[in-house]
């Protein structure tokens, strides 16, 4: 087994220990991760509002929303380093706009196009899990960042996935937004 095989099942490994351990209540930090990615989207609108009035009072409210955002934050990222922090807001952030964009494309149509923005946004909501639970970190990501090639006992090719696709599939089972 090629080197990057095994970093790849132990990363699948560390996630599914985390998933089965359930150390955060996950139907509850996923309605409050959806939440968040609407106060990340309210701060957006804040902010154009204000460049296209001017009103200070929008710069008012962008950073109550700000302080409320990041508060809500600390509940789902509790000890970070780096840039660990932004990168999981960012990834909320662009998961978000994403499934935004292809709830537009589904609309006009475009169901081919909007079932790969959906899928794309997964793949960062999914990273996000993943830096949030710390099963995948920095290091593992950028490792895993190709697709993994699976061979056969005789060298051929039988598959491929990438570690997001896989990451998506364990978490997808952890993170059940029905249970109560």
């Amino acid at each position: 087994m090629n080197n990057k095989v095994k970093k790849f099942e132990n990363l699948l490994e560390k996630v599914e220990k985390v998933a089965r351990e359930k150390k955060i209540d996950l139907s509850s930090g996923e309605d409050l991760s959806i939440g968040i990615m609407n106060l990340i989207g309210a701060e957006e609108h804040l902010f154009y509002t204000f460049e296209k009035t001017k009103k200070t009072e929008y710069l008012d409210l962008l950073n109550e929303v700000r302080v409320l955002r990041t508060e809500l934050m600390r509940d789902l990222i509790k000890d970070y380093e780096g840039e660990v922090w932004c990168i999981a807001k960012h990834l909320l952030s662009a998961s978000m706009r994403l499934m935004e964009v292809g709830t537009k494309e589904l609309k006009n149509g475009n169901k081919k196009k909007s079932q790969e923005l959906f899928d794309k946004s997964f793949k960062l909501y999914s990273m996000f899990w993943g830096l949030a639970l710390k099963a995948a970190d920095k290091k593992d990501i950028q490792q895993m960042k190709d697709d993994i090639n699976f061979l056969d006992e005789k060298g051929n090719k039988i598959g491929t996935a990438s570690v997001f696709d896989k990451l998506g599939n364990i978490l997808q089972k952890a993170l059940d937004c029905c249970r109560e």
